[in-house]
């Protein structure tokens, strides 16, 4: 986002904190879910939060109205719904580049497993659990640099940084709800950037998983539902989509020249799988990481698949001056158990459980 749409985002933030003081009663009742979710916003450990959100975010209300073409598009509604409608702007969003590794598994009880490498540059993480109004509740991780909000945003520091931060909600790059679908954002291979257009409402990369988390039990339900909207990039590049359920069931789903594809896989890194033109466009180092992967062939639960995302995690390949990557988080999911276990920055002895369906908090450290 770019410095006018954050000065305007803070100011709006600041209205709310004033309109609570002076119209307490009536403030409330538009602004308390957001103010509430806002001070759930807890620092883990450096550059990683969790925040949890119950109630409604707006998210039937943004594909009532259509959804959005664009992550800019996206903020716009964004601004509109925090600030109850009182302030529009046009907006910009910052843009980049990530890899990743993902990996469905059984194990040998024929559990389901999940797996998931996030490689990105250093960058704050935030660990969602959802409860909307209407919907699957979820858990999710978003990169916060995603937003765009500057080096001085803090997301547990002042009432206007986490009030932005509930924008987290919107951009998941991952996550599995209470139904056990997973939902999983890589990049695809090359730079082409998909925007569909026809008469069907939109959604960008990081809205269509939130929409499969909120709305989709199992992989036939996600694909179906991807098909009656038209798919826009997020962050300007070209995305493929790694599905799951609790019955094993695992796709790709990738969008080569505005036709969405489909294509059964176990492991997805960033390069083209479909059956198409492009199939294994890719880095040299993806169809590294995809072989290694895809070499085990024997039973793998939460450990096994642990140390399959650490064999993939970008400290085993060189790193460029110019270009370092990291692999920011590997999450194990179990969609089965409804639970899930987090490792930030590649630091794979000590993990953070995630639970779904849980009275006592979805957070176990």
């Amino acid at each position: 986002m770019n410095h006018k749409k954050k000065a305007v985002l803070k100011w709006v933030c600041g209205v709310i904190a004033a309109l609570l003081v002076v119209f307490a009663a009536g403030a409330w009742a538009l602004f308390g879910t957001f103010i509430t979710a806002a001070n759930t916003i807890e620092k883990l450990e450096d550059n990683l939060y969790s925040m949890e959100y119950k109630g409604d975010y707006g998210f039937d209300d943004f594909l009532a109205q259509g959804g959005a073409d664009s992550d800019g598009a996206l903020a716009d509604y964004l601004i509109s719904f925090l600030s109850r409608g009182f302030y529009k702007i046009e907006t910009d969003v910052q843009t980049g580049e990530f890899g990743c590794s993902a990996i469905c598994t059984q194990d040998e009880h024929g559990v389901i497993f999940f797996g998931r490498n996030y490689d990105w540059e250093e960058c704050q993480t935030m660990i969602v659990h959802t409860q909307p109004k209407d919907g699957y509740e979820s858990i999710s991780t978003c990169c916060l640099d995603f937003l765009g909000f500057g080096e001085d945003y803090a997301p547990d520091s002042s009432m206007a940084d986490r009030m932005m931060s509930l924008a987290a909600i919107y951009v998941p790059l991952d996550g599995m709800n209470a139904k056990g679908l997973v939902v999983a954002d890589l990049m695809a291979g090359d730079n082409e950037e998909t925007h569909q257009r026809t008469d069907k409402p939109d959604l960008t990369t990081t809205t269509a998983i939130r929409l499969l988390l909120d709305r989709a039990a199992d992989v036939d339900e996600a694909v179906a539902l991807l098909q009656q909207y038209d798919m826009n990039s997020s962050i300007g590049s070209a995305h493929h989509l790694s599905l799951a359920d609790a019955s094993g069931k695992s796709v790709v789903v990738e969008y080569v020249d505005g036709e969405m594809l489909v294509t059964e896989t176990k492991v997805v890194t960033n390069h083209y799988l479909s059956d198409c033109e492009k199939q294994g466009v890719g880095s040299e180092q993806s169809h590294i990481r995809f072989d290694t992967l895809c070499a085990y062939t024997g039973p793998a639960g939460e450990m096994e698949v642990r140390d399959l995302l650490e064999s993939v995690a970008q400290k085993n390949y060189p790193q460029s001056e110019d270009h370092c990557e990291k692999t920011m988080w590997s999450i194990v999911y179990c969609p089965e158990g409804r639970c899930a276990d987090f490792y930030f920055a590649e630091n794979y002895e000590h993990d953070y459980g995630l639970l779904l369906l849980e009275k006592g908090g979805f957070l176990k450290r």
